[in-house]
């Protein structure tokens, strides 16, 4: 062979041998190509890259970082694309990738069938997520031997009967999030063996029994949510432990009693706070005021009473207040002053002023106002028709006195009621364009636009006409 054709030759020759060392191993593919067969519908083609005269390091999902092993599967739907979804289960080839070492399986949706036997097979597994799908049956006591997992996510799936108390093994943890399940039993004590846990997410599950106290054993938890159970009894003090790196608490939505303890004013990287829907009872601690980075702050439906403290925050994204026992008479400065809230429901406070008094500093981020069921006088149209991306207004129950046709109805605006008040004028056409509408018992008169709403909208007004009421004369 001369030179120069050697010369050119050699690249050839190098780029052929270089593909062929990274083309994924025949043994890795077989096991991904048998995944795939598992799987009964794939609308939107998330497989369909996985073609086996194509390298497997190549497909959708597929990473391979030990050179031509498969080391992550990740595949992704989304939730808001009505066709990004996949059917069937989790074929046990999986446990022919020895080198995986995490697996993310994440809305999509329809993967059924049991906890993956497989991934019991995989020593170098470090990473488990697969979420808001369909598995079902009991969490298996054989999860206990998976012992070097870091990760473990199974959150939106249709597990039920108990967290196995081999979970305690699994003390390399820093995530543990079971969510949205349809777990029961007591939150197990092994738990408390996990001390590296960042994040722990038992929420929306039938978890019944006391608030475990055992919260000292957690160093490094940031994230804690046990929201929409059934868990009894009072915050135990050793959740105060947490307080100086937690930044998100949710224990709403349960059976819990007493007190909100003084401490929790301690937690200073506190961001998000939601005691909601328990039977807390008292005041809201003075210590609150040292809570100066809550963004979001939950304490309706409760039967918490007066004084409520002055909070000295730099800005409150949502606050929800409503259904206690507050009579707060006007609506908080710290509030009115906040540039960025987005949220604010204050529905039965004791609020008692004139609507037209109340001047927020910022009205362009608010997407939620419930001011339902207090004493408000006057008329909304020039705070409303200033917020161009609201997307719910509740006024009912309230004095407010106002033409709705002088009222802007923005096309991002997809609730209003306005039920219980003295609002009078026509019903505008614009209305079409709203989810859910509310207007009844006020002063309105004349036909009705065509809508989709029922007649309970529009019931006890003085002379509204038209389908779904009665004809006009």
């Amino acid at each position: 062979m001369n030179s120069s054709l050697f010369r050119l030759s050699f690249p050839l020759l190098f780029i052929s041998i270089f593909n062929l060392a990274s083309a994924c191993h025949v043994g890795d593919r077989n096991a991904l190509l048998a995944f795939k067969s598992a799987i009964t519908a794939d609308p939107s083609g998330l497989l369909s890259s996985w073609k086996s005269a194509v390298d497997c390091c190549t497909w959708a999902g597929v990473t391979c970082s030990v050179p031509n092993r498969v080391t992550s599967l990740s595949l992704y739907g989304q939730l808001d694309h009505p066709n990004a979804f996949l059917s069937g289960t989790i074929s046990n080839s999986l446990s022919n990738l020895p080198y995986l070492d995490s697996i993310y399986l994440v809305n999509l949706r329809n993967i059924s069938g049991p906890f993956p036997p497989s991934l019991f097979k995989l020593p170098k597994l470090l990473f488990i997520y697969i979420e808001n799908n369909k598995l079902s049956g009991q969490l298996p006591a054989a999860i206990g031997n998976m012992s070097q997992l870091e990760a473990l996510s199974l959150e939106g799936n249709r597990f039920t009967g108990p967290i196995p108390s081999s979970i305690s093994k699994l003390t390399r943890l820093t995530q543990l999030k079971l969510g949205s399940n349809l777990l029961t039993g007591t939150i197990p004590i092994g738990i408390q063996q996990l001390k590296s846990l960042t994040f722990l997410s038992l929420e929306r599950n039938r978890f019944a029994g006391p608030l475990p106290d055992f919260w000292g054993s957690f160093p490094e938890l940031r994230i804690l949510s046990l929201s929409h159970n059934k868990l009894t009894g009072k915050i135990p003090r050793s959740i105060s432990a947490l307080a100086a790196k937690l930044s998100y608490l949710q224990i709403g939505h349960n059976l819990l009693t007493g007190n909100i303890p003084d401490f929790l004013g301690t937690f200073r990287a506190l961001d998000t706070l939601d005691l909601s829907s328990n039977h807390f009872s008292g005041v809201v601690p003075k210590s609150f005021r040292n809570l100066t980075k809550i963004f979001n702050l939950d304490l309706s439906r409760n039967s918490l009473v007066d004084p409520f403290p002055e909070l000295f925050v730099k800005g409150i994204e949502s606050l929800d207040l409503s259904y206690n026992k507050f009579h707060l008479r006007k609506i908080p400065k710290w509030v009115t002053s906040s540039p960025i809230i987005y949220s604010l429901k204050l529905a039965k406070c004791g609020i008692k002023m004139k609507m037209e008094d109340w001047k927020p500093t910022q009205t362009y981020f608010y997407d939620y106002i419930d001011l339902s069921e207090n004493e408000i006088r006057g008329s909304p149209v020039g705070l409303l028709n200033r917020t161009d991306y609201l997307v719910g207004f509740w006024g009912s129950g309230n004095k407010l006195n106002f033409k709705l046709q002088d009222l802007r109805i923005v096309k991002r605006l997809k609730y209003l009621d306005l039920s219980r008040n003295q609002v009078s004028g026509k019903v505008p056409g614009a209305v079409v364009g709203l989810e859910k509408l509310n207007v009844s018992y006020n002063h309105l008169c004349g036909p009705i636009p065509a809508t989709k709403f029922p007649a309970t909208s529009f019931l006890g007004n003085d002379c509204l006409c038209g389908p779904p009421l009665p004809p006009c004369k």
